[in-house]
């Protein structure tokens, strides 16, 4: 890459943070938004609280980003919504004050007491670790047989493309192809698509160097964002400030669930110019870092 252009693309990207400015630089400016409010903070995991890494399961936050995500939670309620599985996100964090939210929000879990809403089909109590009643809403459940399926075909159509990886993440499958050569590129993408053609109920969608393979049913991060605000019993009101963080284009669903309920705070992490819904924005996951630092400490600083 030329000097000339990383100059135009530095432009391009000083001229898209006027549209989506920083939320350090505007801190003070969601202060006095969420004045009075109950502030919810809901957050994306792979390239907000970590960083984009070549091998998927080696994408742990740093001790300071988990210090600083723990502060949070007891700060304020705290969700993690992530196209992961919602056990091995929360693998990655390891904090129990948080709430779960895997599989692009199909698998959420929540303290029992807090349910208020919500289809009882699709709810399971069961014990946490510290013998906690817990619930999961699980609304895809009867296609964990499919999903098992999929991931065979898939298993079986790409066994010889290099570089793939395919991650169950339970009720959702994921393909990366972040080494995947540009020659065999086109075939990957065919052969997916094909796989995906033979399961009427799922749809294929892209993300960041993967391909995301879920069910096709009307349920997303914006209504997992929303559940989580009626468990939480803020669901009607009107004192209520979500904050969500997140850099996949799967977090425009959450973005777009703020912007109609018309309060709160979206905020995509990217260091590239790109289309968004998101109001605000943040460079990567050490800005996200400081972000949250701030946050906690404005908290503290106001009781």
């Amino acid at each position: 890459m030329g000097l000339l252009e990383l100059s135009t693309n530095e432009n391009e990207y000083l001229s898209w943070l006027k549209k989506h400015p920083s939320a350090l630089e505007t801190f003070d400016e969601i202060i006095v938004k969420a004045k009075g409010d109950k502030i919810v903070v809901f957050l994306d995991y792979d390239g907000t609280l970590s960083n984009i890494v070549p091998n998927p399961d080696e994408a742990f936050m740093s001790k300071k980003m988990k210090t600083v995500v723990g502060e949070v939670a007891r700060c304020f309620p705290t969700a993690i919504i992530s196209g992961r599985s919602r056990d091995k996100v929360y693998e990655f964090v390891k904090l129990d004050d948080i709430y779960y939210a895997g599989s692009h929000g199909l698998d959420i879990a929540a303290p029992f007491q807090c349910i208020k809403v919500g289809d009882s089909n699709s709810h399971n109590k069961c014990v946490d670790k510290n013998g906690d009643e817990v619930v999961l809403f699980q609304p895809a459940q009867k296609y964990l047989p499919s999903i098992y399926k999929i991931l065979d075909a898939l298993k079986e159509e790409t066994r010889n493309i290099k570089g793939v990886v395919l991650e169950n993440n339970k009720f959702c499958v994921t393909v990366h192809f972040r080494h995947v050569s540009n020659k065999d590129f086109s075939m990957l993408e065919e052969l997916v698509t094909s796989v995906v053609h033979n399961f009427k109920e799922f749809r294929l969608s892209n993300g960041k160097k993967v391909f995301e393979i879920r069910p096709d049913i009307e349920w997303d991060k914006g209504h997992a964002l929303e559940y989580l605000l009626e468990t939480l019993g803020y669901g009607s009101s009107n004192d209520v400030f979500p904050i969500y963080i997140g850099d996949d284009r799967t977090d425009e669903d959450a973005f777009k669930a703020i912007k109609n309920r018309g309060k709160g705070y979206s905020i995509v992490v990217s260091s590239t110019e790109k289309d968004t819904m998101a109001l605000y924005s943040l460079r990567n996951p050490c800005d996200v870092k400081k972000f949250l630092s701030r946050l906690v400490s404005w908290k503290k600083g106001s009781n």
